[in-house]
């Protein structure tokens, strides 16, 4: 005997279809939305050593609400043939809350963990207690595109920035501050040209 399929029946399947379907992709959905409205974010926040640093896109500016103390890391990728500058900016507490000068500094390592040297840039600078802003900079050499295995050349890869305070009053440990840093790049030809060709 033959039955017919009522219309109830069809549009109860049809429903509980379209449910798994819906289950299926949206995380998948939900994922790719995501992606879509954080490409480009700057970070709002710092990693707290090279395994947690967080990713700065060459030109933009990251930030991050830290305390006095806190050692602060972000990584950026270093390609041949181009020349970084760091800059950071630290803004401390009002005159009236902090103890004394401060030496605050900017380091940048390679992906070896070897320290990066300094061109020329305030890499170290210490301010008076009045003071409620510091402003560091660090211009490094040229990133090569090959090196021999003996040298401590610059190559390709991911470059870590470590921002701190060296010397701070002991009652001013732990006190809030606002940090900010920017990589910029230019690309050195000519007399600076890596890689076996001018």
């Amino acid at each position: 005997m033959r039955t017919r399929n009522r219309p109830g029946a069809l549009a109860r399947r049809a429903g509980a279809a379209l449910a798994a379907l819906c289950l299926a992709l949206g995380p998948a959905a939900a994922a790719r939305a995501d992606d879509g409205d954080d490409k480009g974010a700057a970070p709002t926040e710092a990693g707290t050593s090279f395994r947690t640093a967080t990713a700065l896109d060459v030109g933009r500016r990251g930030t991050a609400h830290a305390a006095t103390g806190d050692y602060l890391y972000w990584v950026y990728p270093g390609d041949a043939g181009r020349s970084a500058t760091v800059r950071a900016e630290v803004r401390l507490p009002a005159a009236g809350a902090r103890h004394g000068a401060q030496t605050w500094q900017v380091d940048v390592y390679d992906g070896l963990r070897r320290r990066q040297a300094c061109r020329y840039g305030a890499q170290t600078r210490t301010v008076a207690a009045g003071t409620t802003t510091v402003r560091l900079s660090c211009t490094l050499r040229t990133v090569r595109a090959w090196a021999e295995p003996w040298a401590n050349d610059p190559l390709p890869g991911a470059y870590y920035v470590r921002l701190t305070v060296l010397d701070a009053p002991a009652q001013d440990m732990g006190l809030p501050v606002d940090a900010s840093v920017k990589v910029d790049t230019v690309d050195k030809g000519g007399a600076e040209a890596v890689g076996g060709k001018l």
